[in-house]
């Protein structure tokens, strides 16, 4: 892993979400949640566009060959275009992308066959699990482009960081100080937390004054 993924990994959705705040910056998302009880993914983003079918011709399923292009270990699937109630992701996609390094899927849209990404440690993230196919319902419209997830603009290689909390997408360009502020902010609420278990007031240290602190003295002005 690289040291910036390493870095990130350190971190968690909440203090990257309130790094970005801090920052002026969109990223984080709302809903996109881990599908079974999979462990937190930090990597760099693979962008695939889905979109509704629009004739009965045979196409390629969808999202294999973004899966069979994949070259390097740092990768998460960030899957935009689903469709109320129609799955994205499934079984057979999981084992492909597990074997291919992956490090999971993040999916704005809907997933089914859980069980089998769950039996295989494969992490995915998304809106809800159905069962229904998306074969005949749902075609990939493009990969490698910019995706919206939730009304956050995804380009290819930007930062992923999701846990149980959700998901947050962090600019490339950006990394560096929101890993620097992020850092810095677990830090100061690490020192609120152990101010609290002492005793302090915590009407005094959950004051705004304290929030200011951080972005007055953090690392990024």
């Amino acid at each position: 892993m690289t040291d910036t993924l390493s870095r990130l990994a350190l971190l968690d959705t909440n203090t990257v979400s309130d790094s970005l705040d801090f920052l002026g910056l969109p990223g984080a998302t709302y809903g996109l949640r881990p599908l079974w009880n999979c462990p937190k993914i930090v990597g760099r983003a693979a962008t695939v566009q889905l979109g509704p079918k629009g004739d009965n011709l045979p196409s390629a399923h969808l999202i294999t060959p973004v899966i069979d292009a994949i070259s390097t270990d740092d990768r998460i699937l960030v899957i935009a275009g689903g469709i109320d109630r129609v799955s994205c992701w499934g079984d057979i996609l999981a084992n492909a992308a597990k074997f291919k390094g992956l490090r999971g899927s993040i999916i704005d849209g809907n997933c089914r066959d859980i069980e089998g990404s769950e039996a295989i440690g494969y992490p995915v993230f998304g809106r809800q699990v159905t069962m229904i196919s998306a074969r005949n319902r749902i075609v990939q419209i493009a990969s490698g482009t910019p995706v919206e997830m939730d009304g956050v603009t995804v380009y290819e290689g930007d930062y992923v960081i999701a846990d149980r909390c959700g998901t947050v997408f962090i600019p490339t360009r950006w990394i560096d100080e929101v890993l620097s502020l992020g850092e810095h902010v677990l830090r100061r609420q690490e020192a609120m937390v152990s101010a609290v278990r002492a005793g302090q007031s915590v009407t005094e240290i959950m004051h705004d004054r304290q929030f200011e602190a951080i972005r007055s003295t953090g690392p990024v002005q």
